[in-house]
């Protein structure tokens, strides 16, 4: 029986924050794998190993966890005062499908260096030293990204004193703004709040009522109290990925705020939507030793928040969960800014399993509705290994 041989198709495998992806030039993609649907999921499932039913993406360029099973594709950008139009692909691990729902904060560290890399930037908008200012348009969520990425010489700087909890070796800082994160296509009536409410009674069938934060900011989040679910805030991945109790608890109550924030019309559609919602527990500042071995003190943080991602605890803190811890800390009333203080704050540093992460972000109320003008963190990024990645030749 006749095969097909593996096709090469360009790409780049990058670190961005605590993230990697592979990273593709639309361009460069199979012709049928150039326009959404069928073809394209499936190359992109191929590309990274999935589905995987043994949970390891042995044959693929995953790495068997949420912050390690995603893909992008870049363009140059179709929208005016834009440079580059980024669409984000979280793969599943063990099922066969991409979810386009969100945005990744962390990989959005990466997308301007590439972008510059590519050729996908005007060379007129790049200097030879200094730094680059890309205006990303992130197409899953119709969002701006502006990077703001360091150049050396002519090229991306990707080495530097910059350390980021949760990422080994340090790297050069890239600072990302996101302007007017609240997601208008999530939700009732694109609202922040798209239950009106700062925080909800959310009922979960089986589980109990939990006071609740939803969030539409970066991207659709659930906030509760640890001490409503019985954690501490402090808990590191293996208190709570080896429970599948546990893991299945988060998946109902996340599986019913979806439902309650509009993201859904029925609890059967949560499970192809992994990516988004996110859920998140808060708690007060403690003290606490992150997965590396180094402490965190309580008086060097103003809360501590644990969040899920495709099921799984993260081990540091999702960069569009970032943004919208940052937003509901600068909104009294929220939980999150009830666990660090009850005040708002125009910038927070919050303790996660690997570390701390300091967020800002801009809010106002405005005619009774809040809003937020951007959120604004530092992370880093580097090229891993750039080439071509091969797929079977019968993939799509």
């Amino acid at each position: 029986m006749a095969h097909l041989p593996q096709i090469k198709v360009p790409a780049t495998y990058i670190r961005g924050g605590t993230s990697k992806g592979v990273f593709f030039r639309l361009q460069d993609l199979p012709p049928a794998a150039q326009q959404p649907g069928a073809a394209r999921d499936a190359l992109l499932l191929r590309v990274i190993g999935s589905p995987d039913p043994y949970g390891k993406q042995i044959d693929g360029m995953g790495g068997a966890t949420s912050s390690t099973s995603k893909t992008v594709i870049l363009a140059k950008s179709s929208k005016a005062d834009h440079d580059v139009d980024y669409l984000f692909g979280q793969v599943s691990i063990d099922k066969a499908f991409v979810d386009w729902s969100g945005n990744c904060g962390n990989l959005s560290a990466a997308v301007g260096a590439f972008a510059i890399s590519g050729g996908l930037v005007d060379a007129a908008r790049v200097p030879r030293d200094g730094v680059a200012v890309v205006r990303i348009w992130q197409a899953n969520i119709s969002k701006t990204i502006i990077a703001h990425v360091p150049m050396t010489n002519g090229e991306v700087q990707e080495t530097g004193d910059f350390e980021l909890d949760g990422v080994t070796f340090p790297a050069a800082e890239v600072q990302l703004e996101f302007m007017d994160p609240a997601a208008e296509e999530e939700g009732a009536g694109g609202s922040m709040f798209p239950t009106g409410q700062l925080v909800d009674d959310l009922e979960v069938p089986g589980v109990g009522t939990f006071k609740a934060t939803m969030i539409n900011a970066g991207i659709p989040t659930i906030f509760v109290n640890a001490d409503a679910i019985g954690y501490t805030g402090t808990e590191l991945q293996d208190a709570i990925n080896g429970d599948a109790k546990a893991l299945a608890m988060f998946e109902t109550i996340r599986a019913h705020g979806a439902l309650r924030m509009g993201l859904i019309s029925d609890l059967s559609e949560a499970a192809k939507r992994q990516h988004t919602p996110k859920i998140a527990f808060v708690a007060p500042p403690k003290d606490y030793v992150s997965s590396s071995g180094k402490a965190v003190a309580a008086n060097d943080i103003d809360l501590l928040v644990r969040a899920l991602s495709m099921g799984k605890l993260h081990h540091a803190m999702m960069g569009t969960a970032a943004v919208a811890i940052g937003t509901a800390a600068a909104i009294p009333g929220t939980l999150v800014s009830l666990a660090a203080g009850g005040k708002a704050l125009p910038a927070v540093r919050f303790g996660h399993p690997s570390g701390t992460l300091r967020v800002g972000a801009e809010a106002q109320l405005k005619d009774g509705e809040w809003s937020v003008t951007k959120a604004v963190m530092s992370r880093s990024a580097r090229v891993l290994m750039e080439g071509w990645v091969r797929v079977p030749g019968d993939t799509f």
